[in-house]
């Protein structure tokens, strides 16, 4: 069965050309043109990826993304931005896309990056939900607690809410309390290694979960290792239940 894909673009030359491309390769394509309907879409009907523009009239890609994520919807996303809006980059990343691509674009690196999105959440899919199934646990740090199946998080007995990416780098972070990862350690994990975006991807949601763990800093926090990495740092630290 074709994979299915919602495009949501109101420039009518350019959802041709994506709608066209992506249709040659095999994938079923559903193109909206208009945020609002964009949106309606991606809540009614399942898709296996989302490529969604961020300048759209009704309502922009971030409102999107952010009541997609709102409300469970983990659908992987790739957004498309303007040329030198690294502040829209950023803002869509934490807003949980899995990746981007920069306006203008060829239709070959179009093609790489969603095909690169659907393997890596097509092996997770495989590899990671079985293990789950016989792994159900809490991850208990110090104060920390992290669900792994509900993706919920909560620190001092206060629910924390992530995106899912952020929960990701912040689930493997936890599972080697103290221990640096480097950049490219968390990218393979959480991105996958056919990742084509920049380590910069790392860099923004470590420095948003910073910002959501500053409840309780004195119990947890992220460090940064100078030209190598992170690590989590955890006071008065229980072992993990795994």
């Amino acid at each position: 069965m074709a994979q299915r894909l919602l495009v949501i673009e109101d420039e009518p030359t350019l959802a041709r050309l994506l709608s066209y491309n992506l249709t040659q390769e095999g994938y079923e394509v559903t193109v909206e043109d208009h945020g609002t309907a964009g949106y309606d879409r991606a809540t009614r009907e399942p898709f296996d990826l989302i490529v969604l523009d961020l300048m759209l009239p009704g309502m922009n890609g971030i409102d999107i993304l952010d009541k997609l994520r709102g409300q469970g919807i983990r659908t992987p996303v790739i957004v498309l931005t303007a040329k030198n809006a690294e502040e829209d980059v950023v803002r869509g990343l934490k807003s949980g896309a899995d990746d981007y691509i920069t306006k203008p674009f060829g239709v070959s690196e179009l093609l790489a990056r969603v095909s690169a999105v659907l393997r890596r959440i097509s092996g997770l899919a495989e590899e990671v939900q079985p293990e789950a199934v016989v792994s159900a646990s809490t991850i208990i740090l110090g104060q920390l607690e992290i669900y792994p199946e509900r993706y919920e998080v909560s620190l001092g007995g206060v629910s924390i809410n992530l995106r899912p990416k952020e929960f990701e780098v912040l689930l493997y972070l936890a599972r080697k309390p103290g221990v640096v990862l480097t950049r490219d350690d968390l990218m393979n994990a959480v991105w996958g290694f056919d990742y084509i975006g920049g380590q910069r991807t790392v860099d923004v949601h470590v420095s948003s979960l910073r910002k959501k763990l500053e409840l309780d800093p004195e119990s947890v926090h992220i460090d940064s290792i100078r030209g190598v990495g992170y690590k989590l740092v955890v006071s008065k630290k229980r072992a993990p239940v795994i």
